[in-house]
């Protein structure tokens, strides 16, 4: 999936930011394993504790305190943020991609584990994608990963 998707990007000249919480680090590690992924990932921001969202990612404070990390709005907010934080020369990387859910061993902000929510931005707007996923922590960590470029493969190939 990340070759294709790296592929895809890196012909239409579009750049891809990444924020990531319960994958730490996955994606943008995934995306970066394939050759000539140096053209389109700017890079990545690891936001695992909830106020960094905030603080580097721009996310709302207040959607935070009231819904807590684990919600659609956050991943909305948080591949918003990573186009802009992502910024070479004033311009936000072309999109944004982020992760956020409960990888378990417990649940976590009232949600079950496997419950995960993967974002994806452009200059157009954003939208979420709710996960229902099973398995260990391992497991959902790396589902998060697959379903998360395959949505964006998928809406790229939406756009052509």
């Amino acid at each position: 999936m990340a070759p294709g998707l790296i592929a895809e990007l890196t012909a239409r000249g579009e750049t891809v930011g990444v924020a990531e919480s319960l994958t730490g680090g996955l994606v943008v590690a995934t995306l970066v394993d394939v050759p000539g992924a140096s053209a389109v990932v700017r890079g990545g921001v690891v936001a695992y504790a909830t106020p960094i969202k905030h603080e580097i990612l721009g996310v709302d404070a207040e959607l935070l305190d009231a819904k807590g990390a684990v919600d659609p709005e956050v991943a909305r907010q948080m591949a918003a943020g990573v186009r802009i934080a992502m910024s070479v020369d004033g311009a936000p990387a072309t999109w944004g991609i982020s992760t956020t859910g409960v990888a378990g061993p417990d649940p976590q902000d009232g949600m079950p584990v496997g419950t995960v929510f993967v974002g994806i931005a452009s200059a157009n707007g954003a939208e979420a994608y709710e996960l229902h996923l099973d398995g260990d922590r391992e497991a959902i960590r790396h589902a998060t990963v697959s379903e998360l470029l395959a949505r964006m493969s998928s809406t790229l190939r939406g756009r052509e």
